[in-house]
């Protein structure tokens, strides 16, 4: 007989390729797994997986019953949702680190108001992020966007709010032009491999400004704190909620007018209603803020 939970556990398998993985993420053991895919191929009378070697492959029935799998278990996901409060049961929300701090505080409160809501807070590079949503693997996630970003077929994309690009010095750097302070302080940069590096990057060429490099980190609050110690000077997003212009021991200098913006938003799955319930409130509560 089908059954939801097969149809949920044959998208896990599909998802991570073993029956392990699986069965770890659907807190079952690989037996009952491997029984429910069992019972899964009997009741469609079709060989789903190929079982030789390690790792668990789709037939060519499995990769056709796939999608609409997806589609059932997005029906009744939403069929969920019509309940007197949707916002329940395991969330995974992703965030880049340079965002999980806010995001942890409007988090808190969206459970406050919902507390059958049990959320999981993780942080990755936005390309991964972008990968495990579309690979159902995270929920939600909040990204920083490029220019050139192309938007992802099935993935909703919520935009939050932009930070202007500034430099960041320490308080006893009182020269106003910021190529004469990049010219006498040591430049502290944002690694490059990251997109909140590109958006640096592209903030520099744009204001014509040439640096001399002293250190590459992967950490905006690492490198605001060397900044407070005059290590050096650096040119990073104004931080939503980041509270530098109130900081005695920083001060801003604007490079360009208007500035280069970094955007901050969030994806999810086009076609699930909850987490997109969910993405509105958390758009909600960090433009208060």
């Amino acid at each position: 007989m089908l059954t939801l939970r097969m149809l949920k556990t044959f998208r896990l398998v599909a998802q991570t390729g073993s029956f392990a993985a699986a069965a770890e993420r659907a807190a079952l053991t690989q037996a009952a797994v491997s029984l429910q895919m069992r019972g899964l191929e009997e009741a469609v009378g079709q060989r789903l997986f190929d079982r030789r070697g390690r790792q668990i492959t789709l037939t060519r029935q499995g990769r056709d019953l796939f999608p609409r799998v997806e589609q059932i278990l997005a029906l009744t996901a939403e069929l969920s949702a019509t309940s007197a409060d949707a916002m329940q049961g395991p969330v995974t929300i992703g965030a880049v680190v340079s965002v999980i701090g806010a995001l942890s505080l409007v988090v808190a409160e969206l459970k406050t108001a919902h507390p059958r809501l049990d959320v999981r807070l993780t942080s990755a590079r936005s390309d991964e992020l972008t990968d495990l949503v579309e690979q159902g693997e995270v929920d939600i996630a909040a990204v920083v966007a490029r220019a050139d970003d192309a938007r992802v077929d099935g993935l909703v994309w919520t935009p939050l709010y932009t930070e202007p690009m500034v430099m960041v010095v320490n308080r006893d750097v009182t020269e106003p032009d910021p190529q004469r302070i990049l010219d006498e302080h040591a430049f502290l940069r944002f690694d490059r491999r990251v997109r909140t590096g590109m958006v640096v990057e592209q903030a520099l060429r744009a204001a014509k400004l040439s640096v001399t490099e002293y250190l590459e980190l992967n950490s905006i609050e690492t490198i605001v704190a060397l900044v407070r110690k005059n290590v050096g000077v650096s040119v990073l997003p104004q931080l939503h909620r980041g509270d530098w212009q109130s900081d005695p021991l920083l001060r801003i200098v604007p490079i360009a007018e208007p500035p280069l913006l970094r955007t901050v938003g969030m994806i999810h799955r086009e076609h699930d209603s909850r987490t997109h319930d969910i993405t509105a409130a958390i758009a909600g509560m960090l433009h208060d803020v």
